[in-house]
């Protein structure tokens, strides 16, 4: 049995997983990283040990998946917007000690990918891309069943590529990237500022509300949702165009309204990809669904350790 933990903005969830990706039990509390880097590791020490005693599991080992960047090597915490005051926090070498097992952390758009390359839609997949949308955007490059790092060990950050160089300014000092034009947060501000001030949602909108109204058939809507199509078609078309992929299987919370833009990033697709062959590409949604994050969390340990103590026994 692994244990796993999923450290995002808002919350942190532990499970305990078993090899074939099984959660035996789960757990969560809000992420408050006001609280402090070291209070956060001491309620996930709390809460998976009580998580595993209820499960009645020995843990072998712990995987992370982590909102980045992160250092997969050293187990340290980069500078991670959504974790003010966390960075240099050594998130490793804290439930190493706490466990006395094997720990391993990756990015979590790299651990959901994991997930998916194994268990979901890039199951039996040679060229696997898992793109998460959500509070922002992140991609997870699979090959051969391993799992791409950069240099230094360093996950691509493809949500900050250039798109449209004229778009507003993003957080990681680019104009026009893809995350601040297609994920969850940019839908919402666009259509704030463009649609008109006595439009009949305009005055609480939200995601969910702005979704409603597009199935509702509201101009104004579908017309923010044709735009996400555009925008999220354009960053897809570059994965397509760069790695000619079998498959990239897309996720995260805004993914859950594809019904409303998806066709138009397709058709964005087409349009873009005509140098490489695109009609091979399949574009599928994630199928892990809720257990993705601590299934993704799980699988980062396998990725790392499992092919080392099968070689071992051997």
């Amino acid at each position: 049995m692994i244990g796993a933990i999923d450290i995002g903005g808002t919350k942190i969830a532990v499970g305990v997983v078993d090899n074939e990706g099984r959660i035996a039990g789960r757990a969560e509390c809000p992420t408050a990283p006001e609280r402090g880097f070291r209070d956060g590791l001491q309620r996930m020490i709390a809460m998976l040990r009580e998580t595993a005693a209820r499960a009645g599991a020995e843990l072998c080992g712990i995987g992370i998946g982590c909102t980045g960047p992160v250092d997969p090597f050293t187990g340290v915490l980069g500078t991670v917007d959504l974790l003010p005051g966390w960075q240099g926090g050594a998130i490793v070498a804290g439930l190493s000690e706490a466990f006395h097992v094997p720990v391993a952390m990756e990015n979590d758009a790299d651990a959901a990918g994991l997930a998916e390359a194994v268990r979901g839609a890039g199951r039996g997949k040679r060229r696997f891309l898992y793109v998460t949308v959500g509070t922002g955007i992140g991609v997870a490059i699979i090959l051969d069943g391993t799992l791409y790092r950069g240099v230094d060990g360093s996950h691509p950050e493809i949500g900050h590529q250039v798109i449209d160089a004229s778009g507003p300014p993003c957080y990681c000092g680019a104009r026009g990237c893809w995350e601040i034009l297609a994920s969850g947060p940019a839908i919402l501000a666009w259509a704030q500022t463009h649609i008109a001030p006595d439009h009949p949602g305009n005055g609480e909108l939200t995601m969910k509300r702005l979704c409603e109204l597009a199935d509702a058939g509201d101009p104004a809507a579908l017309a923010v949702m044709d735009r996400q199509g555009y925008y999220l078609g354009l960053g897809l078309a570059n994965l397509v165009t760069t790695f000619c992929p079998d498959t990239i299987a897309l996720g995260g919370g805004v993914i859950g309204s594809s019904h409303l833009f998806l066709d138009r990033a397709r058709q964005v697709i087409r349009q873009c990809c005509t140098l490489v062959p695109f009609d091979r590409a399949e574009l599928a949604l994630a199928s892990l669904g809720a257990d993705t994050a601590l299934a993704g969390a799980a699988q980062v340990w396998h990725h790392r350790f499992g092919s080392e103590r099968k070689a071992h026994a051997l």
